[in-house]
């Protein structure tokens, strides 16, 4: 396994603190303590923080980049569109969604507004570092057999924003915050795809890696 390590870039750095996580080892206590973060600014325009969900022993976790509309306002990980398509993935490459723990590198849904609608925007070195603490908690925890980063901004936070998907997924890494990880793209990318052909080229190319995953959490 090659071994890759991250910086957080510093711009912006006086704008955010870490994460005060108390000293606990129940994920319910965590969750609740999450609810209060005041770490970065997303606070503040979030209807609350999304905490990570599954079970404590789980083999798997999956890290995204943070909530999205639906999530903000349900309070749950992954539940629309890209979740619902992540569930879909997920039961084709023989997982069992109810057996990982999914979370976000970031608690609170960050957007701007568009019209009537919140539209996502991608989080910036200081939030993902003020969140970085209530991440480490998760996985000291839950301590997984794998790590899977879906997308560039999960990956990038374990690994340095020099880290490109493309060239490294769906192989199993070492890290400093987790020992095996395995980078894919974010579900929400296959939503993204221009045409039929390619969302289903990407889409089994996805489940390819969960499986990949999936074998190497065994």
């Amino acid at each position: 396994m090659k071994k890759l390590s991250a910086k957080i870039q510093d711009d912006d750095a006086d704008d955010w603190k870490p994460a005060p996580v108390p000293d606990t080892s129940s994920l319910a206590a965590l969750a609740k303590a999450a609810r209060s973060c005041t770490a970065c600014h997303l606070y503040k325009r979030a209807t609350q923080s999304v905490f990570g969900e599954g079970p404590k022993r789980a083999r798997l976790i999956l890290l995204g980049e943070q909530p999205g509309d639906q999530e903000d306002l349900a309070g749950k990980p992954f539940v629309g569109p890209a979740g619902k398509l992540l569930d879909r993935a997920l039961e084709e490459a023989g997982i069992n969604r109810d057996e990982v723990y999914v979370t976000n590198t970031v608690k609170h849904f960050k957007w701007e507004p568009r019209g009537k609608r919140r539209i996502h925007q991608k989080p910036n070195s200081r939030e993902i570092a003020a969140c970085r603490p209530w991440l480490e908690a998760e996985l000291r925890l839950v301590r997984p057999k794998l790590l899977v980063c879906l997308g560039a901004t999960a990956a990038q936070s374990i690994f340095g924003p020099s880290f490109r998907v493309t060239r490294e997924r769906g192989k199993v890494l070492e890290s400093e915050i987790a020992p095996r990880v395995l980078a894919t793209v974010h579900p929400s990318s296959l939503l993204r795809q221009p045409d039929e052909e390619s969302r289903q080229r990407e889409y089994a190319h996805f489940v390819a890696d969960l499986r990949a995953a999936l074998k190497a959490s065994r």
